[in-house]
């Protein structure tokens, strides 16, 4: 899934690259003969990527992760054993 992801997104970035500038050019003929030309072309800011911000968001992503995990885990096991300490047996008496 991960390289499925990963390819799509350079798919993607190669793509918006290429297509940084665009012109497109008209030609119309009037009844005398006239011809007139009439370019038009677009250009696209591709915005900067700042790749240490975004290894710093990752990184923090990655970190929260951890965190959540752990904080569940230890949830978890507080509650089993507070289950376990209500669910237990009473205690024999010794005779």
């Amino acid at each position: 899934m991960r390289t499925i992801t990963s390819c799509l997104l350079t798919l993607a970035l190669a793509t918006a690259m290429s297509c940084e500038q665009r012109s497109e050019t008209r030609t119309v003929t009037d009844s005398t003969g006239t011809v007139q030309e009439k370019t038009t072309t677009v250009t696209a800011t591709v915005p900067a990527v700042d790749t240490a911000a975004t290894a710093e968001a990752t990184q923090d992503a990655k970190d929260a992760a951890r965190d959540a995990a752990h904080a569940t885990g230890t949830a978890m096991e507080t509650a089993g054993k507070e289950i376990q300490r209500q669910t237990a047996p009473p205690k024999k008496k010794k005779p």
